[in-house]
C-alpha cells in the first residue's frame, strides 16, 4: 500500500530509489513528529526515481567527463544560470551580483555566473560541472521528449489506488503537475510542491505540458489540494508563490530552511510540512 509518492529534483542521478527513500524517510517522519503527528510506517511510501534517464552511459575515462563554461548551451542552460545567479545575489550577501565587475581572468559571463555561485547556499563546494549539470538537467528534461516522457511513466507507475498524497521536490514539481494534468482518471490527490520552479516565466511556466492559458495553467483534474512550500532563500523556486500562476486554490506556506535552502531535508522536517502532510493523511 503506497499512501504517499516522493518525487525528486534535480541531481540525483547517481542515486537509486532506495537511496531515495534513505534520506526523504526519516526527514519526512520528523515532521510528522515535530508537528505532533503519527509517523508513517515504510510501507506507506515510495519514490518515483527517474535521475537514472539523466545518468551518462560509462566510458573509459575515470568517473564523469568534466563540464566548464564553455559546454554551457545557450538558451535554457544559459538563462537558468544567469537566473540562479540573480536570485543567489539577491538572497545572499556573500555573493557578487551581474552588476559586480568581471575580474580579468573570468572575463566570459557564464564564468561570473559559476563563480558567483560556488559562494551561494545551494551550489557551495560543488564542482562547475554539477552546477553545469544541473541546468542541463532542467534543460533535457524540456528539449527532449523520450526524457519527459519516461520521467512522467516513473509517477504513474507509482500512483496507486492507494496515494492520497505526492510530495514533489524541485524539477519533480514539474514531472508532478505535468503527469497529474495527463490522468485525469485519478481523483482526490494531494499535491505538496517543495521549493518547486513551476511558475518561472521564460523558463520553466511557458514550457509546460498543457501549455498555460494565457497567465494562468491548467489545474490538475485529480487535485482537491494543491500545497506550496518554499525557502525565500530558495534560488532554484524563483517564483515563490504559485497560486497567482495555478489559481487561488493553491496554498502558498513559507519555511526557514536554514543555509540550505533548497535541500530537500529541512523542506521535509518543517513543522509547516508536517502539518500538512498530518492533514492530508487523517
Amino acid at each position: 500500500m503506497t499512501r504517499v509518492v516522493l518525487i525528486h529534483g534535480i541531481g540525483q542521478h547517481l542515486k537509486g530509489p532506495q537511496t531515495i527513500t534513505e534520506t526523504w524517510f526519516p526527514a519526512l517522519n520528523d515532521g510528522l513528529t515535530v508537528s505532533g503527528a503519527s509517523t508513517l510506517p515504510r510501507h506507506d511510501v515510495s519514490v518515483a526515481f527517474y535521475g537514472d534517464l539523466f545518468r551518462r552511459p560509462g566510458h573509459r575515462g575515470v568517473g564523469e567527463p568534466p563540464l566548464d563554461a564553455s559546454d554551457v548551451e545557450l538558451g535554457l542552460e544559459y538563462e537558468l544560470l544567469l537566473s540562479w545567479w540573480q536570485a543567489a545575489a539577491d538572497a545572499e550577501a556573500q555573493v557578487p551580483g551581474p552588476e559586480a565587475p568581471a575580474r580579468l581572468r573570468t572575463p566570459r559571463i557564464v564564468q561570473r555566473a559559476l563563480n558567483a555561485l560556488s559562494h551561494s547556499a545551494f551550489f557551495t563546494g560543488l564542482a562547475e560541472s554539477v552546477m553545469i549539470g544541473s541546468a542541463r538537467q532542467v534543460r533535457r528534461y524540456f528539449t527532449e521528449p523520450e526524457v519527459r516522457r519516461a520521467a512522467g511513466e516513473r509517477l504513474s507507475r507509482a500512483v496507486t489506488s492507494e496515494t492520497t498524497t505526492i510530495v514533489a521536490h524541485s524539477l519533480g514539481s514539474v514531472v508532478a503537475y505535468e503527469t497529474l494534468c495527463a490522468h485525469p482518471q485519478w481523483h482526490d490527490l494531494t499535491l505538496i510542491t517543495l521549493g518547486a520552479p513551476l511558475a518561472v516565466r521564460g523558463l520553466v511556466f511557458d514550457r509546460l505540458h498543457p501549455p498555460p492559458q494565457g497567465e494562468t495553467a491548467r489545474w490538475p483534474v485529480p487535485l482537491k489540494r494543491w500545497i506550496n512550500i518554499a525557502d525565500h532563500g530558495d534560488v532554484v523556486a524563483l517564483v515563490k508563490e504559485l497560486a497567482p500562476s495555478f489559481g487561488s486554490r493553491i496554498q502558498d506556506l513559507t519555511v526557514n530552511n536554514g543555509a540550505h535552502a533548497h535541500d530537500v531535508r529541512p523542506y521535509l522536517t518543517a513543522r509547516e510540512t508536517g502539518l500538512v502532510l498530518a492533514e492530508t493523511l487523517a
